[in-house]
Order: C-alpha cells, then structure tokens, then sequence
C-alpha cells in the first residue's frame, strides 16, 4: 500500500479522450491512481505495455522540474504485429505538454518511432494531459503527468500477526519505505494490544525501516485494530496519515501433564515410584503436552508448604522451557530416599502465563531399607574342654532387595567368642554364613549377648553360651532353657511389689527337670504379653549394653544393672580435653561395681599378644561393691594404631544345686580402648574416610530417636576414630554416638548409632559432630539436624464452605482438602456434633497423612427442613508415632441452606408427528429446573391410545415411547434434554403423560408424581393415493370415471388408506419376495379392450403421498416372487394359468414404469401402465403392489385383445346402481348406461325386453324398469349410452338382471340396482334431494402428466339438482405450461337425446407459451328430468407438429401432381426410380391365435406392427426377402397422418328436475330459473381474451404457481357468486328500481354497451323444450294468455317516452361479462384483489348545494 501526501490540483489538465472503441481491451492497466505516488511513477514510468500491436509506456510522468525551463521525453512507438500500422495522432489538449510530429505515423512491422514530448510548466501544480493514437482496430492513449515531489510512505494493508498464547506475545516485522524524495518523519498511533516500534523516527529519501508488530492479548479472541501513521515534515505537525490493519488471533494456553505408563488422562495426575532402596535412585518419566495451538512457555517448581530440613528428595531436570503447539516436552523426575522406612510427598506445580487454572503432578515415594534376619538366635557350644576352640554356623539372611551392611559388636582378638566375618555386606535376596568360634580361656560358664548392627535398620541379637572345663573344675552346664527361666524369672522379679520376695526368689528358687521343660512352653506363651508390657526397642537394648549397666538379658530400662563398668572407653596417647580421662598415660584404671546381693566372681579375658593388659586379671566382688583394675597400654611396635573391646564375665560365687538352685548365666562386661605409639613429632597415618551420610535429620519429635551412620575406611591403612567432645557445641550432649572410639581395619568399615534427646533449641540448620580420626589434626564433621516442631495442618480450601441451596431430602457433595504441613506423618479425625450426624458428614472422616500429603474430604449435605445451616467441625490430628493425648485441633465452618426443588417442561405439549409403524423416532424433551437447588428426579411415562386399533403387534404392558435417561439430576437454573424415542407397534393416537418424582439422597422418591408435560404422537402406516390418472393409445378417448372403474382406484385408495394385517409386514421393505404373498387385499387392474395389433392402452396413476413420512413402493411381478426350484422339484408339466403367465412375462404384455420408486412427504409421480394387444384374448398377470412398512396389495392386470372382424363390447362392470328415485314420481328422469365397443367392426346391440316385461307383470304391470334405446350400433372405439327410466312402486331396493345381446357374439347379463324412495313430506324441515348422484370428489390437477402442455382448472363440473331446460353456467381455464409450445385446443361436445346440452365457448382456440384461456361452459338440460354424466373431450395439438404434418401433406400432394402430370419413357437399362404413393396403409394380417405350448421364449407377433428392432433381436442376420421387402418399402412414401392430438377430459354431472318438483323441494333456489323461460336462444357472452379490440394492458399475466394460485380462487369464488340465491334476488330486485334510461322499445339495439352477443367462434344453438311451458315472469307469476305480460303492472308500449326497466337477461349478460373481465385482469396480473382498499377524499357536505343538485335533478326529470 502506498500513501502520500497530495498536492495542488492539476492546472490546466484536459479531461482524457474515451476511447472510441472497437471491441477490444483498451484499458491501460499501467495507469495507478495519482494519489499512489512514488512508487507507481517509477513502475509505470519504466514498464511497457502492448497496445493493439503497437509497444509503448502507458504514461510519461515529469518529477523533476521547475519553472521558467522546457523538459523534454521520449516516447517510443515499436509495432510489434506482422502487419502495417497506421496510426492518427491526436496532440496533447492544453498548452503545456506539445508535439512536433505529423498526424500520422506509419509503422512498418518491427520498426520503432520516437516522438518528443516537450513540458513547459507555467506555476508550480500538477499537470495532466494525455495523447490519443487511433488506428483501424482502435484507439489507446499515453497519459502525461507532471507531479510535485511529496511525502510518499510504502506501507502493507494489513499485517498478520502470528497465533498467540494469551498474556503472551509474537511479532513480526514489515518495512515501513520513504519513497519520496523528501525526508519524513512519521509517528505511529497503535491501539491495545499491538505495538509498534520504533513509534516514531525521520526517513530520508529512498530510506526503509523496520517496523516491528508486537501483538500482546489478554484474551482469546480476534483481534483487528487500525494502526494509524501521521507523516510529513519534520517538526511541523503531521501532514497526512496512512492506515495499517493489524490482525491477530489470540487462544488460550493449555498443557497436560501426561504420565507415559498410563493410557488414561487423569484429573490429578500422580507419579508413583514406589519402594525405592535407600542410598539408590530411580527416575520417571512425565511429558507436558500442549494441545493448543499456540507456544507455551512455563515454569516448573515445588508447591511450596513445609520447610524442607534437608535437600528434597525429589529432583526434576525440567524447570522451565517452550512446548510447540501440538508437541511434547518429556521431563524425568528422579527420587533419591535417604532415610528408611519413610513416605516422600512432593507436588510440581505447572504454571504458565494466561493458564485458566493450575495444573500439580503429586509425586510419591518411600523409602525401602534391608529386611535382616538370623537362622537363629542363640549358638549353644556346649561343654567344651579349657583352650579347646568348637566352631558353629549360623546364616545371616537378607530378604529384602536391598543391601544390607552389617557389623558385629565384637572384638574377635579379645574374647572367648568371635564371629567370622565380623563385618561385610549381605546381597540382596540372600544370606551369608557366619563361623561362629568358642574358645575358652578359664573353665566357667560363658554367655554373652552380641549385637549385630545393620545399617539403616534396627540392630540383631545373638546369643552365644558354653561352658568350659578342665580337670580341676567342672562348673555347671550352661544350657539355652536356663536362658529362658532366667528371663522369666526377671520379668516374675519386675511385677512383683515385694522386694523380700524378690530377694528370696533371687536365691531360692528351686526347679526340676520337667519343670525346666514346662516352664519353658510356658514362658513361650506368655512372652508376648509380658514383652508388651516391659519389651524396648533393639537401639535402646543396644545402647544400654555399650553403656555398661545394662543387663544383657533384661529388656527393661527401669531395671538397676547386676554388674556396671566405669568407664567403658579409654584412649591411650590420644590428646583430648578431658576431666575424666588423662589419655598421655600408658595405663589407666577402670571401676566395676556389683549392683547384686550376692558375691560375684570376675574373670577379665587376655590374650598373650595383646598389647592391652588388665591386672588384676581375676578376683573376687562381694556384693554392692567396686573393685578397680588396672589396664596398661604396652605396644610391641612404634608408630601403630591399636583398638580393642576388652571382656570380663561376672559369675556368682556360690556353685547352686542343679535340684533346688536356679542356675543362673553369667554377666559380660566390656571396656573399648584405642591406642597408638607414635612417638612425638612423628606424622600419623593420613586417613582416608567417609562418612554417610555427613548429613544426618531426626524426625521432628520429643521423644528419643536413632540413627545410624556408616564411617568407612577407604584407605590401607588402620584408622582410630573418636568422637571428640572439646570442639563439640553444648548441643552436642543431647546426642550420643555408639562407639564413640574404635579401631577400623583398611578397605573395613564401622557403623556408628546416633541417639538423639529432643531439645526445644536446637537451631534450624543443625550443629556439627567432629571425629577425630587418628590424632586432633584429622577430623570429620557429621551434620545432625534435630528439630522439635508442633504438628501442623492447613485446611486448604479455606476455613468456610459454602453449600449451595439442596433440595430438602436429598444431598449435595463438596470437596474440601486438608494438607500436612509438618515433618512428621500425621493421624487426623473429624469430629462431628452428634445432633448434626444426619445433616452432614465427610469421607473419609479419619485416617494418616504422610509429610507434605494432602488429602480430598468430601464432604455431604442433606438437609431436613427449608432454612439455612451452620456447623462447626472440628479437625483432630496428632503424629502418628506420639502419644494421643497430644493433639491438636481445626475448626471449619460449613454453611448450607435447604430449599424445595421442582422441576418444569419447556413445553407443556409436545407433538412429535407421524411416525411409521415398526420405525422409531427421537426427539428431545427439555426439562427445566428453575428452582435455586439441584433436583434428582425419576420419570415416568403413562401411556393413552386415543385410537385404539387391535393388533398383535403390540407389546403389553410396555410403553411405545422409551426415556433414554429415567433418572438424573438437574443443576439449579438449567435445562436438561431428555432423549426419547418413539417406537410405534400399531397404527393409533399416542398420547403420554411424563411425570417426575424426587428423590432423596438414597435413592427413594421423597413425594407423590408431578405431571411434567403431555406428549402426543401418531404411528402411521405408508400411506400412498391414485390423484390422477389419464388414457392413452387405444384408451385415448375413455373417460376419468371409466377409468376410475376400470383399475378400481376408489377401492385402491381406501385399501391403501387401510391398516394393513400382521401378515402383510412379514417383508417390511418392498424387495422381491422369495415365499408366496401374504395379503389377502385383491384387486383388479383392468386395461379394457381393443382389437388386435392396435395401439397398446396406455394409462397413467398419479401417485401422491399424502402422509408425512417417505414411502418406498414396488410393483413386483410373478418372477420377483419366486424362488429358484432345485432340478428334482421340477415335474416338466405346466398347467394352463402358468403357460398363459409365461407368454404374458416372456412377450411383455403388462408394463409397469417404473416398478419401484420413493416419495417424500407431499410428492408425486406418474407411473405408466402399459397394455401390448399382441394377442387375441383375455390376458391377466397377478401383481403384488407393496409398500415398505405398509400395505401388500394383490392387483389382478387384466387385458383384452379381440380379433379384428369380431365384435365385442366392453363392460366395465356387470353390475350398475341407478340414482335413487322417489315413488310415485310422474315423470322419474332418465338414467345412463354406458357400452364401449373395444373391438375393430360396429357391433350390434340388444337388450332383452322380455326380462323387462316380466318385471312389469310382476310389478302389476307398472314399468318399473324401461330402456328408452334397447337396440342399436356402437361403432369401434365408441362408446353409446343405453337410456333408462327406472319408476320404483315400492321403497325398497330392486335387483334386477338384464341380459344384453350382441349380434354375432355372447351375450353380458348386468345386474341393475336400484332404490326407491319416500317422498318427503312438506312439514319436514329438511329440503330433500331426489338424487343420489352425489358430487364426485373434486380433483384438480396440480402436476403435469409427462408430455402434457395444457391444463384444466378443473377435471370435474358438478352441476348438482338443477330444472329442466335451465342454464347453469361454468367457468373454466385452459393454461399452457410450456415455456416454447403453442398449442390448439378444440372441444368435442356431446349430445342427449340428440339434443346438445352443453356449450363451450370458445369452442376452439390457439395458446401461445405460457397464455391461457378462460372457457364458459353452458349447460342447459332438456325438457325431460334426467340424471347426467356426460364427458367432454378437448383435443390439443401442438402447433410445430401441425405446421409438421401440413409440410409433409404439401410435399406429398405436389410428389402426386408431378407422377399424374408426367409420363414416364420406358427404357430396360435405366432402373424404375419411381416411387410409389399409398393415401392409405393396408389393414395387418391377423396374427395365429392361442397362446405358445413350449417353456421357451415367446416369439413377437407376425403382423404389419412387428418392429424391425424385436426381429433384429432374434435373427441378426437379414434374409434376401427381408432385404427385398426393405428395399420395396423405402420406394413407398405413405400420405401423411395427421398428428394424434392429446386429449383432456371433463366431466359434468347433473340431476334434472321437472319444474313443479324442483319447486316443490327447492324452493329457494326456485327464482333463479325465471330469467331462463324469456329467452329462446342461448346468448354466451364475449370473452376479452378474443375481443381483437380491447388493447393490451402493460401489465403481464402472471404464470406458473402465481396464476394457478388465482385460478384456483377465482373459479370456486365466481362460481358460488352465480349459484347465490340472494346474489339473484339482487338481481331482480333491480326492476323496482328506476332505470337511468328511457328506451321505446325493448330491444337489443337500445344497450349499446352490452357487447354483441354472437362471435364468429361461437356456434349458437337453441333449446326449444319439445311440450310447450308457460312462460315465466320476473316477479314469478305464470301469465296463463302467454303473453308474458302480468294483468296487475303490464306495462304498456307507447310511442312516447316513459320509464322502463331492463330485461333480467341483458343485465346477467352485462354482469357476467364484467366478472369475466374481472378474472381476466386479475389472471394478467392488471388488478390485485388482496390489494388494500383506497380511501377517496370528498368534499364536505354542503345543505346548500345538496338543494341545488336536487333542484337539477328534478328539472331534468320534467
């Protein structure tokens, strides 16, 4: 788009030349709008265009000027055609652009021409000019411009801006050109959403900028702005603007979190990682999905909620990042469990600009630690002799699918008990076998508790026993059963209050052998319930052992220790700050007390090669006494590290009784010393160690915990280690470390325990534990961090929910949920007021949250009563490993309010139409809940039929109509569609009430049924109707009602109208049957007759539906209906009915087209039926007329071929109803019958008088039934009327059976019916009707036949009860529906009684395409009563096939003048080239009777109408004669045959009355027919359509539905006007009326605006009853004289001048002439009668001039 800013007008500038024009294009596309500036003035200036041969530039363009010079240009002609070029030039207009050429330029073909164009500018404006070059084809012109230079910017029209996320951005950038030659400035003008940078800045000339478009929507939607650009000169204020439309689109973001494992998207999308081992890691993978089709740019990050005392332990390497749209970013989520036996809860939260709601993945995990457990617990050596080592094996086992790292508590150098391997690692799923070595150094009993401890798990106990002997001594055997009575006897000694008894227990405690037994199965069964009650945990057993005062066989801590050793730990040369230890010296005293009442005896175990030594090594303890021994440090090596556990066991002195004693274990006591001799400034081993964890996190409790720390020695070299308590903070004594010294051999490792004391000060980020690892200079640090924290929990959604209003009696749900926001797993429970347990409650309403766990309460609300709620639970939780009393407490507070529900149908009355029987039908019921609460409901359906027809079809008890949803819910002000289908099982009213019910919050109705709404519907069969139906071929000339008899369509139509049996819908669908036919409905299709060899009969149905649904029909002949016989089932014999069948299907003879169709609701189609007279006889084919879903109708086709020289009469029926007749009529009216001879030859009738004259004897010789005409000649193809007068004596119904003979033929009995009536009496108050000939229905055509191009308005006149020798009227029209045809038409009128009833004017005429033509039909009966049922024929014959037929007639008649004028020379060897003319064809041979007796093909009839085309299809091959006879038929030229002409058929019925009867029993219709007894001829009125001088109106007759719409009101409307009683009495009350004329005489001549009433197309007959009647006069009196004239007011005809009155005649003359031409106008379209009536302004009423007026008037009368 360019823009710019304009200057001055043109000066000067001549309006260009339009081009004179030869045809061609010459429009010069190089010619831009002056305002487009810069750019086009380059383009156009540069760019050459072809004008009619001839190569030039559209334009030349000065820009570079100024005053005062002359600029000059080249324009250059080239001639680019192969031809010559002479071109005339027209100069420039004005006197600013010139030429010095000549007028004319020739140009040969390729050669070029230069013409100076000079400019001389006068001011300083724009100039425009053109020249014009004119040449034989054409003209064109070159423009000449001279522009100023001005501000000119290239901008787009319009920028599309890329898809955006909303509240994100995108841009584009689009170039921003100074095209002028003028430096600009511009600065933009940019609405929201969009931006524009730079907005402003100054171009020089031919400079371009970049523009950048940034497009930022807060919403999803289109966008569409104008950006507006102001630009001119710098400094000054903008000039002009130019216009840039910025689009863009803007769609929410979306991304799913997607879990890769799980086919199904989920709501909260959770990750699991299951029990992952701790120190181990395992990742997963999640992907973002963006499905919107926009970017997405997000972040990744933790919910945030519980202070976190460590690193998380999950981690996710996607925190931020872009996803395309429809594309996916896979992120990996990592859980890496550092502390065993715990549940990990972590949330990502997934956030994005312009996301409608946030999306969390919840992460779970826990940690798996190894499952350890030993073959066995106790290792019993037995007795073994002193320094006699005995080994024994025990499995240590791992069942978990961890590694397991263990250590025993045991220095295998320095005891008597050792453990192979001490230390190592169990894989997963798997054991190691430990050696386990007993060697005793002093003969006593041994026992010792060995622990053995497992990294992150809970330490093992083993029990090791055995006693040693020698020959000196032999002490008591330690056996494992004293171990259990022993721990029994301790937990006896706990229970027990009575420390006397305890004291004597603790000394005499007498056993036997069966006891020790009994006891022991005892103690197994009570050792639970005791370890209950006194039981601790294996880390606390653990540390009281390594404390020294814990008896190795209690497991109370509440127990004073036997034997206790202070201290437990010494260190040698190791320097530390310490009051209780002096670690310089080399030897070091402990102390060991006896905490027992009995003497003890002490044995410390040493080893030779110990550098470790304890002196005294033996001595003797007296009870609650100490004792101190001396242990020295004697290194054998300088500069090494040294580590041992020294043990001494404690013994009671007194050796008890085996029998009376119980036998008491000894006590094991041990002392850890660490030592080293490096000497003095002599460098230690650098260690090589670590720790993990370094980091080590108590739960946050107040109560006592452990932990446990693997201190590994990487290096190969031996490390000490010892917890160093001068660099230790004070908070370091509330944690206790086990060992705190010892010794690890390389590639080795300890596993250290760490007990921790809860203080309430221990800071946030921890303190620091340092180890000192082989001297002070090396250390390690271990971080602890221990917190005590109160439980925590956050009720996420707030501390209120709101309920919205519920129905009372049901229940509403509410999520809520509640988070964990402590470290600690918590229990929680909800705590309900019991009188509100049945108005809400929550699930789940107790249960465990893990640390940063949620969980979802729902939470319900049933309410009893309308009115508003408020509750207050009350949320309890403690942490799950404390004790309950601690507890904490929540308070939510719930609102909610009940309120009564209903519901309502949007429509109270839904009709669903018609629907076939065995199809369904859906719609959908809206239901509407207007009330403030949601309702739960049931429906239910009551069905009523309301047109109940049995069939057993039907299903009992279940409703047609099925609800797809019985039972929901509605939200409160919403509606709900329910889906329902109707499934009709019989034809019948359907009508249902649809009811609703409540429901409760269990389910259950609450209230009684409420109607919802009423639906109705109607099941319905297809149905299908015969309309219409017309004749042709043979049967051209057959009437409707002959028709309608023939193929019984009456019968047909009620039939198809019925409902059809079970039997009928065995096949739904009309396809061939493959079983025999089911219906029981027969009928007859009967196609008359006619000779042989003749034309067939043709008919044609008009089938319309009239119902609203689609119908499928089919017609289907024999062979659709059967089956395909096996070879064995066929007996090779034919009965007659299936030969005559077979040369009916094999030859044709019955035609139906088409066979099968569909109709929609409201269409129609012809079918054609069609009947071939190839045959001589009565031919008949069963046919099966089927209707999907409806009736199956046999129709019997039967046809009649008869013989050319036979006579035959057809009879549509044998049997005849006359109209009823009332008794004792003087004068019954006469009645018709019909005869149609079908044959070739005039047949000779006669009725048999005899049968008659009978009758009358039987009937005291009254005729009761006479033939007017009982003998006579029908001639071929015609149809005569039998006259008859039936005179019934009695009322009742006589049957009487006439035979009719044919001369030269058989003979027909027809039966005739007929009724005799009562006369009414006169005081009935009813008018009677002698008549039964009832008013057929009356069918208008609406659809055209195929090939029909005229129209009747009406098919059908019925005239009804009218009076001997009176006129009834009839208006009719004649419509052309082709758009191309001309047509003409002429009527055939019939006779009665050789009198001529009926006129039809006009008679004959022409219609243009498209005209149409209004015909008055006259009726006028005879003299004699008679019932009429006359057909009127109207031929139409297209106008192209006459002018056809009468060039082909001219062409023959001439080709016979030239052979009768010329004489032809006969010569041998010149061929005879003359050609036969024939005026008629030859009748055809008739054809070999009877039917084919072979299964086989029928061969086509032999005759003169066998096709060449059926005989090329058996024998392709022609025979020399056939070649002969082709040869002798192309020399014969036939005389033309006028075209057959379309016949239109008209009925008219009528029932003529004698004239004292008519006026006995119609008397109020009785005036109407004295106007008729003045006239003696019959005047018919001139129709406008054929008055030549009427002038043709500008306006145009309507056509196609517009006329038949007028047509069809118009022609009932006139005819009820003629047929109103009151409508005459108008008319002869206007003889009391004074005429407005003063005529002498009564004559034709004294109206002269009534139009002449004979026309040259009219034939003019007269109806001249046969028995002179009085005449009738207007008043209705009889003038017995015949005069006409009445004795009371005769008016007297006098030479003078005085008033008369108007014949009744002349004026229904002149009235129905005008409503002709009424009709006429109104059918061309000249008035409108639906128009609004106009309103016409009078002058005031003035007395004055009313007086005047008057006065004239009556001085006028004088």
């Amino acid at each position: 788009m360019l823009a710019g800013a304009r200057g001055p007008e043109p000066f000067g500038s001549v309006a260009p030349w339009m081009s004179s024009a030869s045809g061609k294009d010459n429009k010069n596309p190089g010619i831009q709008p002056r305002r487009q500036g810069g750019k086009y003035q380059t383009q156009a200036t540069g760019r050459r265009s072809c004008f009619l041969g001839v190569e030039t530039r559209p334009e030349l363009i000065w820009d570079d000027w100024d005053l005062g010079r002359e600029f000059t240009k080249t324009l250059v002609l080239k001639n680019i055609h192969l031809k010559l070029q002479k071109l005339h030039i027209r100069p420039p207009g004005s006197k600013f652009f010139s030429t010095s050429i000549s007028q004319i330029v020739v140009l040969s073909p390729g050669t070029s021409f230069s013409m100076l164009v000079t400019f001389r500018p006068l001011q300083r404006c724009e100039y425009e000019d053109s020249i014009e070059f004119h040449s034989k084809e054409g003209s064109f012109q070159v423009c000449l411009r001279a522009i100023l230079p001005h501000h000119t910017l290239e901008t787009p029209e319009s920028v599309m801006l890329p898809l955006c996320a909303v509240q994100h951005s995108s841009q584009i950038n689009f170039l921003l050109k100074n095209i002028s030659k003028l430096e600009t400035s511009f600065q933009w003008d940019c609405p929201a959403p969009f931006q524009l940078r730079p907005e402003q800045g100054v171009l020089k000339p031919r400079q371009e900028c970049h523009i950048t478009a940034v497009f930022l929507p807060q919403e999803a939607r289109v966008y569409q702005q104008q950006a507006h650009c102001r630009f001119g000169e710098e400094g000054n204020e903008a000039e002009s603007c130019c216009t840039v439309i910025l689009q863009g689109l803007a769609k929410y973001p979306y991304l799913q979190i997607r879990n890769p494992t799980s086919k199904d998207e989920e709501d909260y999308p959770v990750l699991h990682f299951g029990s992952v081992a701790v120190g181990q890691s395992l990742r997963k993978h999640f992907d973002l999905f963006n499905p919107s089709p926009v970017n997405v740019f997000f972040s990744l990050s933790r919910l945030p909620g519980v202070a976190a005392m460590l690193e998380s332990e999950f981690s996710c390497d996607v925190t931020k990042g872009e996803v395309a749209p429809g594309g996916s970013l896979r992120a990996t989520a990592t859980y890496s469990p550092a502390v065993v036996d715990t549940f990990s809860v972590e949330y990502l939260t997934l956030k994005y600009r312009g996301a409608l709601n946030e999306t969390q993945l919840k992460l779970i995990g826990n940690c798996r630690g190894p499952k350890v457990s030993l073959s066995s617990s106790v290792v019993d050596f037995g007795c073994v002799e002193e320094r006699g080592p005995v080994v024994q094996t025990v499995k240590l086992v791992n069942s978990s699918t961890v590694e397991a790292i263990y250590q025993w508590d045991i220095d295998c150098g320095n005891s008597v008990f050792s453990i192979l391997p001490a230390s190592g690692t169990v894989p997963p799923q798997s054991h190691t076998t430990l050696r386990a070595v007993y060697r005793p150094t002093h003969p006593m009993a041994h026992y010792r508790r060995v622990t053995c401890l497992i990294l992150h798990k809970d330490p093992l106990f083993l029990d090791l026993i055995g006693t040693c002997y020698s020959e000196l001594l032999k002490p008591a055997i330690l056996k494992p059963e004293h171990l259990v009575l022993y721990k029994l006897h301790w937990y006896r000694r706990q229970d027990s209050s009575d420390s006397a008894s305890v004291q004597h227990q603790d000394c005499d405690t007498h056993i036997d052998q069966q006891g020790t037994h009994f006891c022991t199965e005892e103690q197994s069964n009570q050792k639970p319930s005791s370890a209950a009650v006194m039981s601790t945990t294996p880390m606390e057993e653990f540390y009281q052992t390594c404390m020294g005062y814990k008896d190795p066989l209690s497991s109370s801590c509440s127990s004073s220790p036997h034997v206790s050793v202070v201290p437990n730990e010494l260190w040698f040369n190791h320097k530390m700050a310490s009051s209780l230890y002096t670690s310089s010296a080399f030897s070091q005293s402990v102390s060991i007390t006896n905490h027992t009442r009995g003497k003890l005896s002490l044995v410390w175990t040493l080893l030779q090669d110990s550098p470790f030594s304890i002196c005294p090594s033996s001595c003797d303890l007296a009870p609650l006494k100490s004792t101190s021994f001396r242990v020295t440090y004697d290194p054998k090596k300088l500069n090494t590290l040294h580590g041992a556990q020294l043990e001494c066991f404690a013994q009671h002195k007194d050796s008890p009784d085996l029998r009376r004693r119980l036998l008491c274990p000894p006590w094991c006591v041990t002392v850890r010393v660490i030592g080293h001799s490096f000497q003095p400034g002599k460098e230690h081993f650098i260690p090589n160690c670590s720790l993990n964890p370094p980091l080590v996190v108590f739960p946050a409790l107040g109560a006592i915990s452990y932990r446990t720390v693997l201190l590994q020695n990487d290096g190969d070299l031996p490390v000490t280690f010892c917890l160093d308590h001068r660099s230790n903070c004070p908070l370091a004594e509330s944690v206790c470390l086990q060992p705190s010294c010892g010794l690890i051999q390389p590639e080795d490792h300890q596993i250290l325990t760490i007990r921790r004391i809860p203080t309430e000060d221990s800071p946030k980020q921890g303190f620091n534990l340092s180890l000192q690892l082989n001297s002070a200079k090396f250390k390690r640090e271990l971080t602890v961090v221990s917190l005590m924290e109160k439980p925590c929990m956050s009720l996420e959604s707030g501390s209120d929910l709101y309920f919205r209003p519920t129905a009372v009696g049901s229940q509403t749900q509410r999520t809520h949920r509640i988070r964990n926001l402590s470290h600690l797993p918590m229990r929680f429970q909800w705590n309900i007021p019991e009188p509100d347990h049945d108005l809400i409650f929550v699930k789940p309403d107790a249960g465990e949250l893990h640390p940063n766990d949620s969980s979802v309460q729902i939470w319900s609300f049933s309410p009893q009563a309308e009115k508003t709620y408020i509750f207050k639970p009350t949320l309890t939780f403690w942490p799950l490993q404390s004790d309950i009393s601690k507890k904490s407490h929540l308070t939510l507070e719930v609102f909610g309010m009940g309120s009564k529900g209903f519901l309502e149908a949007e429509k109270a009355d839904l009709d669903m139409g018609e629907t076939l029987v065995g199809s369904c039908y859906s719609v959908e019921v809206p239901l509407v809940n207007n009330s403030p609460c949601p309702v739960s409901f049931c429906l239910s359906v009551q069905e009523t039929l309301q047109e109940n027809h049995p069939s057993s079809d039907s299903e009992a008890g279940q409703s047609a109509l099925q609800l797809d949803c019985e039972r929901g819910t509605i939200a409160s002000h919403s509606t709900m569609l329910i889906r329902s289908t109707f499934r009709p099982c019989r034809q019948a009213q359907y009508l249902w009430t649809i009811s609703y019910q409540i429901l409760n919050s269990n389910g259950f109705a609450s209230g009684p049924s409420e109607a919802l709404c009423e639906v109705r519907a109607k099941g319905v069969f297809p149905t299908l109707q015969v309309i219409d139906g017309c004749s042709g071929g043979s049967v051209g000339k057959l009437s409707k009602l002959h028709l309608w008899k023939l193929f019984s369509l009456d019968s047909l139509n009620q039939r198809l109208l019925s409902t059809p049996s079970p039997a009928e819908l065995t096949f739904r669908s009309p396809i061939k049957h493959n079983c025999s036919v089911f219906t029981k409905a027969l009928l007859d299709f009967n196609f008359s007759s006619a000779p042989l060899n003749s034309d067939p009969s043709n008919f044609v149905l008009m089938f319309h539906n009239p119902g609203s649904n689609p119908v499928d029909w089919a017609f289907l002949f024999p062979e659709d209906q059967q089956i395909e016989l096996e070879y064995w089932a066929v007996t090779g014999e034919f009965s007659s009915t299936e030969l005559s069948q077979m040369k009916v299907q094999d030859n044709q003879l019955f035609r139906v087209s088409p066979r099968s169709g569909s109709l929609l609701p409201g269409q129609r189609s012809a079918v054609h039926f069609r009947y071939s007279h190839d045959f001589v006889g009565t031919n008949r084919l069963p046919v099966v007329f089927k209707l999907s879903y409806g009736r199956e109708i046999m129709l019997n086709f039967q046809g009649v071929t008869v013989e050319r020289d036979k006579p035959y009469l057809h009879f549509a029926s044998n049997q005849h109803v006359f109209t009823s007749v009332t008794i004792g009529d003087c004068s019954p009216p006469r009645q018709m019958y019909e005869l149609h001879n079908g044959g070739a030859v005039p047949v000779r009738y006669e009725v048999d008088t005899a049968v008659l004259s009978q009758l009358q004897l039987d009937n005291f010789n009254h005729p009761v039934l006479g033939c007017l005409n009982p003998e006579g000649e029908v001639l071929p193809g015609k149809t005569i009327v039998l006259e008859w007068i039936f005179a019934p004596l009695e009322a009742k119904m006589y049957h009487m059976d006439v035979p009719i003979h044919i001369q030269n033929g058989e003979s027909t009995l027809v039966r005739f019916e007929g009724c005799g009536v009562d006369a009414p009496t006169l005081s009935s108050s009813e008018t009677c009707t002698c008549s039964d000939s009832k008013a057929p229905i009356h069918r208008v055509q609406r659809v055209p036949f195929p090939g029909q191009v005229l129209f009747l308005s009406e098919d059908s006149v019925f005239l009804g009860d009218i009076a001997v020798s009176s006129q009834s009227p009839s208006i009719l029209f004649l419509t052309n529906v082709s758009l191309t045809d001309t047509v003409q038409y002429m009527w055939e009128l019939p006779q009665q009684s050789n009198q001529q009833v009926v006129q039809m004017h006009p008679e004959r005429g022409c219609l243009g395409p498209g005209d149409f033509a209004l015909c008055v039909l006259n009726f006028t009966p005879t003299d004699y009563p008679t019932v009429y049922m006359l057909d009127l024929v109207c031929q139409v014959t297209q106008e192209a096939a006459l002018a056809e037929y009468r060039e082909a007639l001219q062409r023959w008649e001439d080709e016979r003048e030239r052979q009768r004028d010329e004489f032809i020379i006969t010569d041998k060897n010149v061929p005879e080239r003359q050609i036969l003319l024939i005026d008629k064809e030859p009748l055809a041979a008739p054809a070999r009777k009877g039917p084919p007796l072979r299964k086989y093909k029928t061969l086509p009839p032999i005759g003169a109408s066998s096709s060449w085309e059926t005989v090329g299809s058996l024998c392709v091959k022609q025979t020399r004669a056939e070649r002969r006879m082709m040869r002798e038929k192309a020399k014969v030229w036939k005389r033309p045959v006028p075209p057959k002409p379309a016949l239109l058929q008209l009925s008219v019925t009528a029932h003529s009355h004698g004239l004292l009867e008519y006026c006995r029993h119609f008397p109020h219709q009785y005036n109407r027919l004295c106007r008729y007894l003045q006239q003696n001829k019959v005047q018919t009125p001139v129709s406008r359509s054929e008055d030549p001088s009427l002038p043709a109106g500008p306006f145009t007759p309507p056509h196609g539905p517009e006329r038949e719409l007028v047509v069809n009101i118009l022609s009932p409307f006139l005819r009820d006007i003629l047929d109103d009683s009151a409508f005459i009495q108008s008319l002869i009350a206007l003889s009391s009326k004074p005429s407005i004329y003063k005529p002498t005489e009564i004559s034709p001549t004294l109206y002269p605006w009534v139009p002449s009433l004979p026309c040259p197309a009219t034939r003019v007959t007269s109806s001249s009853p046969s028995t002179p009647q009085p005449p009738f006069l207007l008043n209705g009196t009889i003038d017995r004289k015949g005069t006409g004239e009445s004795s009371e007011n005769r008016p007297q005809m006098q030479s003078t001048l005085q008033s008369q009155h108007a014949p009744a005649h002349v004026t229904e003359a002149i009235l129905m002439n005008t409503l002709q031409n009424l009709m006429m106008e109104v059918i061309r379209g000249e008035l409108v009668l639906t128009a609004h009536p106009r309103s016409i302004s009078l002058p005031p009423f003035s007395r004055s001039r009313s007086r005047q007026m008057s006065g004239a008037m009556a001085e006028e009368d004088q």
